[in-house]
C-alpha cells in the first residue's frame, strides 16, 4: 500500500486537474453479527473504456490501524496473508464479480476478528494516474443472540380441530434492530418449498401466505404476540392441506447507513409435525358390560360408547332400552329422562344415567332383580344441520346384550375354632356352650347375653366381638372348670327385602367344637434366673433375693418396698411382661454391695367377676447367686511422640488426649512429668497435678524451674486436656508427657481409680530467635575537603525479632595504619558508641574523643533502622577506612538483656584534601590585590607600548637622516628586546616591569 499511497500522492502533486477515476465502497460502519455470511459491494468508475478492472480487498484492525492485511485479489491467486489464506483456499472468503467494474466481496462465515476497517483498491489500467484508486468502510462484529425456541412434537388433529403453536424469540444485541417472526409449513412432499402461513414484518405488519389470504382475512388464521418474546399462531377449523411440518423462522434486521434494511441473522425453530384426519360423518357404537351373570342385590354397569370422528363437536343423544321397553334418554345437554317405574328406582339410588364423557354413557343398576333379567340394548341418534338450514337424523342401535339375575341362596359355610380344645381356670377362650345360651349378636349388630350369663356379660367376663366382616370371636374370660364342653356357633344370613325397607333371611349354618378347662394349679411354677450372673458396677444386676424382704407386687399392681433394702434406694425397679408370666428385679448400677443371693416367691391370685381376689397358690423360685466385678477398663491415651520447635518467649502447648474411656461418666486425674534435655538418664519429675475432682497441685519441677507463675493447665475438652507455658525459655526444653488416672463413682457415691495409662512423648526445643541480622556491606569512597563535613551511614536492612535493640560502633583504621592493616597489624580505633539503652559511650567500645558541646562527631537515628554519624570539621587525620559494628539485643522472659548477634558494615573509603596555600589563593582572596594584578596592569602596559612605538618611530626618522647625510645606507637596524608576562601570574625578575 506504500506504493499505492506515493502513485496517488503523484497524481495530486501533478495537478493535472480534477478526478476522473472513482472507487466506491458500501458505506459504513456496517454491523454483522458473528457467523453469518456477509458481502460488501465495490464499484469503480471513471476509467478506460473496454478494460476489466480487478479488486483487490485489504483490512485494518483498529488496534493497528497503519497495518494493512492483505484478504482477497482478483488478479494475484497468492494475494492473501496467511490469517486468511486458509478461508480463502476453502472459499468460505471470495469475491464475486457483478460486472467488469463491479465486485462482491462475501464472508460465508464472519468471524470476530475480521471487525475492523476493509478496503477496496482497484491497480491502475489506463496508463496514467487520475482520481481515487481505493475506497474504505468500517466492518463491526457483534455476537448472534437470536434466539427462537418453539417444542418439536407430533400432532394429530381431525379436521375441523384448531391448532395453536407458540414460539419464542428473543435477541440481546445493544444495537437498534427489528425482528421479523413467520409460520412456515413444509407439505410431506420434501421437493415442494415451505408455504407461508402469517408473518409479521420487521415493520410489524402482518401478511399470510397466498393460499392462507382469505383464511386470514376471515380470522381463521391468526398470529398473536401473547407476551415480549411469544408469538402464538392459531389455526382454526384445519383443512386436510394444513398437515405437514410446521416451523418458526426469525430474522433479526438492521438498518445500514445507506437507509437499507439488512438481516444479520435467521433462525428456525424445530419442526412441529401436524397429521389432520379428514372428517368422517359415519359412527359406530357398542355396549360393554364386566359379565352378562348376576346375583340378586348387585350392581350392573353398562357403558355405551360412541366412535366418531369429532364426537365434542357433533349432537348425539342416547336412548337405554331394557326388553322393548324404554329406561331413559339421554340428550345432547347430557339431561336424562326416565321412563315407567325407573323414575322411583331412580329416587330410591337403584339407577343412574349419566353422561361419562362426549363419548361414553353410562346405564347403572343397583340392587339388581331377578325380574331386571332380559335383553338391554343402546340406540344412538345424530342431528345434523344441513347448509339448507335443515335438520336431518342418523340413528344407530347397538346389539343386544342378555343380562342374567339370579335369586339370592345362602352359601357361606361357619367354622368354630378355639386357641387350644384345653385351656387353664382363669383364662379366657372361644367356644359356646350348649344347651344354654351365652351371647347371640343380631344382623344389626346389637350383642344380647344368655339369661344364665348376663350377671358375668355384666362384669365383662362374657364377650362376642365382630373382628371382621366374617368372623365373629366369643371370649369367656376367668374360664372355671364348669364353663368346660361343647360350644356351638349358629350362623343365619340376611339380605335386604326388595322393597329396600327390610330384610329375609335366606339360611341358617351351624359349627360345633368342644374345649376343656384345666385347673391353674397343675401347671403353676416359678423359676429365678439371670442374663448377667456376673455384672460389672455400670451393669444392671438382674434378680436378687434373701432372708430380707425388697420389694412385693401385688396382684393388682402395686409395689411395696420392704422394710431394708440394702442400699439400693431408688436403683432398683419391677418389670412384668404383658402375659403376666415374666417378672423382673432390675438393679440399676450395681455395686459390690449388691453381690449375694435372689429368691423371688409368687402367689396366684384369680380374679372373680365382681372384682374381688381368691388365693389359689403360692410357689418358691430357686436360689440366684449374683456377682458385682470391676468393669473392663478402656481407657486409652493418644501415644504419638511428636517434636515441637518454638522460640523464646512464645507460648509452648502441648495436649493430652484421651481417645477412650469406660465410661461416659469416668473423671480423669491428669499428671504432668518432664524431664531436661540434658538430662536423659534422670526420671520424669512430676509438674503438676490435677485431680479428678479439679484440685490442682504443683510438682517438684515446678518448683525448681520457677514455672508456677508461668506454667497453666486446661481441659479443652472432656477428652483433651492442654498444659501451657507462658514466656518460654531455652531451659524449658525438654520432654513432657502426662499419666492419666480413670476414676469412677460407685453405687454408694465413693471415687475408686479404675485404670491409669500414659500418653506419647513431646520433646519440647525452646531456641533463641533465628538471627536475620544484616548490616548494608556495600563499600564507597568518599573525598572531602578539610574543614568540611563527611557523614558516615549505617543501614540495618534485616533483623531476627521486631523487639530487638541495637548497639551501633564506628571504627576507624587511620590512613597511616592501612599498610599495617593489610599486613594484619593494623589497629582498630573505635570513635563513637552507643548502647542498646540509647545511652552515648555505652557501646561495645570506648570513643577516644568523648561526647561533648566542643565534639566534631554528631549522630543521627532517622529511621529505627538507619542510623548515621556526621564529622564536622574535616582534619586531614580523619582520613582512613570507617565501618560501623552492629550489635543485636533482645530481653529474655526474666527481662534481662542479652546480646543475639553482630555484624559490620561495609567499608567507607574517607579521604580529605588539605588546604594548600598558592599564589593564584590568595591572589584571587584579595579583592584590592586581584584588580592590582588584573585590571590596573592593562593600562599601564598600553601606555607604555605606545611609548615605545613613538620612540621607535622617532629613531627610525633620526636614523634616515643620519643616512642622508652620510650617503651610504644602514646595513641593519639593532632593535631593543622587549620582555613581559601577559598575566603576571608567574613573577618576572623585576616585578612585571619591561626591561629595553
Amino acid at each position: 500500500m506504500g506504493i499505492k499511497a506515493l502513485l496517488i500522492a503523484c497524481v495530486m502533486l501533478a495537478g493535472t486537474g480534477s478526478a476522473k477515476r472513482v472507487v466506491t465502497v458500501q458505506s459504513g460502519p456496517l454491523i454483522r453479527t458473528e457467523g453469518s455470511h456477509v458481502t460488501i459491494w465495490c464499484n469503480v468508475t471513471g476509467y478506460k473504456d473496454g478494460v476489466e478492472q480487478d479488486f483487490e480487498w485489504s483490512m485494518y484492525l483498529h488496534s493497528a490501524p497503519d497495518r494493512e492485511i492483505r484478504i482477497i485479489s482478483t488478479s494475484q491467486p497468492n494475494y492473501a496473508y496467511s490469517v486468511y489464506a486458509q478461508r480463502v483456499n476453502r472459499k468460505d472468503i471470495y469475491v464475486e464479480r457483478l460486472a467488469g467494474d463491479s465486485a462482491l466481496l462475501h464472508i460465508t462465515k464472519l468471524e470476530a476478528k475480521d471487525q475492523g476497517q476493509f478496503e477496496c483498491y482497484t491497480p491502475n489500467t489506463d496508463g496514467h494516474y487520475l482520481g481515487s484508486y481505493s475506497a474504505k468502510t468500517n466492518l463491526t462484529v457483534i455476537p448472534d443472540t437470536l434466539s427462537v425456541t418453539s417444542v418439536g412434537q407430533t400432532l394429530s388433529k381431525v379436521e375441523g380441530d384448531t391448532l395453536q403453536l407458540a414460539c419464542e424469540v428473543s435477541r440481546q444485541t445493544p444495537q437498534h434492530t427489528h425482528l421479523s417472526v413467520g409460520w412456515y409449513l413444509r407439505s410431506p412432499n420434501q421437493s415442494a418449498p415451505p408455504q407461508d402461513l402469517v408473518t409479521l414484518s420487521r415493520d410489524f405488519v402482518l401478511r399470510a401466505g397466498g393460499p392462507y389470504k382469505q383464511r386470514f382475512n376471515t380470522g381463521d388464521v391468526r398470529l398473536d404476540k401473547t407476551s415480549s418474546a411469544t408469538y402464538k399462531l392459531t389455526i382454526y377449523r384445519l383443512q386436510p392441506a394444513d398437515q405437514g411440518l410446521i416451523y418458526c423462522e426469525a430474522a433479526e434486521w438492521i438498518q445500514d447507513p445507506d437507509r437499507s434494511w439488512y438481516a444479520m441473522t435467521r433462525k428456525q425453530s424445530e419442526k412441529t409435525s401436524v397429521k389432520v384426519q379428514p372428517t368422517d360423518r359415519d359412527f359406530s357404537i357398542q355396549v360393554s358390560t364386566e359379565r352378562r351373570a348376576y346375583a340378586a342385590g348387585e350392581t350392573l354397569e353398562l357403558r355405551c360408547s360412541i366412535d366418531a370422528q369429532s364426537v365434542q363437536d357433533r349432537y348425539f343423544s342416547v336412548s337405554w332400552v331394557f326388553s322393548s321397553s324404554p329406561v331413559a334418554v339421554v340428550g345432547p345437554s347430557a339431561v336424562p329422562v326416565l321412563s315407567g317405574e325407573y323414575v322411583r328406582r331412580e329416587a330410591a339410588g337403584q339407577l343412574t344415567v349419566r353422561k361419562e364423557s362426549p363419548a361414553v354413557h353410562l346405564l347403572k343398576l343397583r340392587w339388581l332383580r331377578p325380574e331386571d333379567t332380559g335383553k338391554y340394548i343402546c340406540r344412538v341418534t345424530e342431528r345434523e344441520k344441513m347448509p339448507s338450514g335443515d335438520f336431518i337424523d342418523r340413528s344407530k342401535r347397538s346389539r343386544n346384550v342378555q343380562i342374567s339375575v339370579q335369586p339370592l341362596r345362602s352359601n357361606i359355610t361357619v367354622s368354630l375354632s378355639a386357641n387350644s380344645t384345653e385351656v387353664l381356670e382363669v383364662d379366657g377362650r372361644t367356644g359356646r356352650r350348649p344347651p344354654q345360651d351365652l351371647a347371640a349378636a343380631d344382623r344389626e349388630g346389637t350383642v344380647r347375653p344368655g339369661p344364665s350369663y348376663r350377671e358375668r356379660s355384666a362384669y365383662g367376663e362374657i364377650c362376642l366381638d365382630r373382628v371382621r366382616t366374617d368372623t365373629f370371636a366369643l371370649s369367656v374370660y376367668n374360664a372355671l372348670p364348669g364353663d368346660a364342653g361343647q360350644y356351638r356357633c349358629t350362623v343365619t344370613e340376611w339380605v335386604p327385602a326388595p322393597d329396600g325397607t327390610t330384610w329375609e333371611s335366606i339360611g341358617e349354618t351351624t359349627a360345633v367344637n368342644s374345649v376343656n378347662v384345666k385347673a391353674v394349679e397343675s401347671s403353676f411354677f416359678v423359676a429365678a434366673s439371670s442374663r448377667t450372673p456376673s455384672v460389672t458396677p455400670a451393669e444392671d444386676a438382674g434378680g436378687r433375693g434373701e432372708s430380707r424382704d425388697l420389694v412385693t407386687l401385688t396382684q393388682e399392681g402395686t409395689l411395696q418396698w420392704g422394710d431394708h433394702l440394702l442400699g439400693l434406694g431408688t436403683r432398683a425397679s419391677i418389670d412384668k411382661s404383658p402375659t403376666n408370666s415374666n417378672f423382673r428385679l432390675r438393679v440399676n448400677r450395681a455395686g459390690r454391695r449388691d453381690a449375694g443371693t435372689y429368691q423371688c416367691t409368687a402367689q396366684l391370685w384369680r380374679r372373680n367377676y365382681d372384682s374381688t381376689w381368691t388365693k389359689v397358690t403360692n410357689r418358691t423360685s430357686n436360689l440366684l447367686g449374683i456377682n458385682v466385678l470391676k468393669p473392663a477398663s478402656k481407657l486409652r491415651v493418644h501415644k504419638a511422640n511428636q517434636s515441637l520447635w518454638f522460640v523464646e518467649d512464645s507460648r509452648v502447648r502441648v495436649n493430652c488426649s484421651v481417645t477412650s474411656q469406660t465410661s461416659p461418666d469416668s473423671q480423669h486425674t491428669v499428671l504432668w512429668y518432664a524431664r531436661k534435655n540434658e538430662e536423659p538418664d534422670d526420671a520424669p519429675e512430676l509438674l503438676l497435678k490435677i485431680n479428678h475432682n479439679s484440685a490442682f497441685e504443683y510438682g517438684a519441677y515446678a518448683e525448681e524451674e520457677r514455672l508456677k507463675s508461668r506454667v497453666q493447665s486446661e481441659r479443652l475438652s472432656p477428652r483433651l486436656y492442654g498444659l501451657t507455658l507462658h514466656r518460654a525459655e531455652t531451659s524449658d526444653s525438654g520432654v513432657y508427657y502426662c499419666l492419666v488416672e480413670e476414676w469412677l463413682l460407685d453405687p454408694d457415691g465413693a471415687w475408686y481409680q479404675l485404670s491409669e495409662d500414659s500418653s506419647g512423648f513431646t520433646q519440647v526445643v525452646v531456641k533463641q530467635p533465628e538471627i536475620r541480622l544484616r548490616v548494608e556491606e556495600a563499600e564507597s569512597n568518599v573525598t572531602a575537603n578539610e574543614a568540611a563535613s563527611i557523614r558516615l551511614g549505617c543501614s540495618v536492612t534485616s533483623q531476627s525479632a521486631k523487639d530487638s535493640r541495637f548497639s551501633v560502633s564506628w571504627y576507624v583504621v587511620r590512613a597511616g595504619d592501612e599498610e599495617e592493616e593489610e599486613e594484619g597489624e593494623g589497629e582498630l580505633e573505635c570513635i563513637f558508641s552507643i548502647g542498646h539503652d540509647a545511652v552515648f559511650g555505652n557501646g561495645n567500645c570506648s570513643p577516644a574523643e568523648g561526647a561533648g558541646p566542643d565534639s566534631r562527631l554528631q549522630f543521627e537515628r532517622t529511621t529505627s533502622d538507619l542510623y548515621s554519624l556526621t564529622i564536622q570539621r574535616a582534619r586531614p587525620s580523619d582520613a582512613g577506612k570507617y565501618f560501623c559494628h552492629v550489635e543485636e539485643w533482645l530481653l529474655n522472659p526474666r527481662n534481662a538483656w542479652y546480646r543475639l548477634a553482630t555484624n559490620n558494615s561495609g567499608v567507607t573509603i574517607i579521604n580529605v584534601l588539605e588546604q594548600v596555600s598558592s599564589l593564584q589563593s590568595i591572589v584571587c582572596s584579595n579583592d584590592s590585590l586581584f584588580y592590582f594584578v588584573f585590571f590596573y596592569p592593562f593600562p599601564i602596559f598600553g601606555i607604555l607600548l605606545i611609548a615605545l612605538l613613538l620612540v621607535r618611530y622617532k629613531a627610525r626618522s633620526s636614523s634616515k637622516n643620519q643616512e642622508g647625510k652620510n650617503g651610504a645606507p644602514l646595513l641593519w637596524i639593532k632593535e631593543p628586546h622587549i620582555n613581559y608576562s601577559p598575566t603576571c601570574l608567574e613573577p618576572l625578575p623585576s616585578a612585571c616591569t619591561p626591561v629595553v
